[in-house]
């Protein structure tokens, strides 16, 4: 028992009970970053360089070209919240490595900022169709066309073949 105790006092001396929050995760972090002072058209420029390498990864996993792009995309919807762009990357990023609450969540944050816009249907209808919910899909593809998209090649592609996998050839020749 006296053993025990002495193991027990080590660790302690060790290993404060300070780092106990550490452990758990509930650090905070108290540097303030002020976002006035960093150039949006760097970042941006940057950012997009980091995007577009990150939509080359067919694999899935998470690499520097995502993670750098998801940062600067980040920083970029703090100093300038109401860009659409914004999170539709982040969205589409996190897509990519298959983090599709997250994706979800930017695709309806980005629709919240502007729902007049047809990007954030298209790019939704676009997840929806890779997850194979094809009813959603036409949904978000739908109000895609209404609010814009009505002459895009993708979406009216997509619709097509929506309307042929589940069998409706009268809507089907009305595109």
């Amino acid at each position: 028992m006296a053993r025990l105790i002495k193991f027990l006092v080590l660790i302690l001396c060790f290993f404060p009970i300070a780092s106990y929050g550490a452990l758990r995760g509930n650090v905070e972090y108290t540097i303030p970053i002020e976002y006035k002072n960093l150039s949006e058209s760097e970042l941006e420029a940057k950012a997009e360089i980091f995007y577009n390498k990150a939509l080359q990864t067919k694999n899935g996993k998470i690499n520097d070209d995502i993670s750098q792009s998801l940062v600067l995309y980040t920083v970029l919807e703090n100093k300038n919240p109401q860009n659409i762009i914004y999170p539709l990357r982040v969205g589409r990023l996190y897509q990519i490595i298959g983090k599709d609450r997250y994706a979800k969540g930017n695709f309806y944050r980005a629709m919240g900022i502007s729902p007049s816009r047809p990007e954030p249907y298209f790019y939704l209808g676009e997840y929806y169709y890779s997850k194979q919910l094809y009813r959603r899909a036409l949904k978000m593809y739908k109000r895609a066309s209404e609010h814009g998209y009505s002459k895009h090649h993708q979406t009216n592609l997509r619709l097509k073949q929506i309307y042929l996998m589940l069998g409706d050839t009268k809507e089907y020749s009305k595109i």
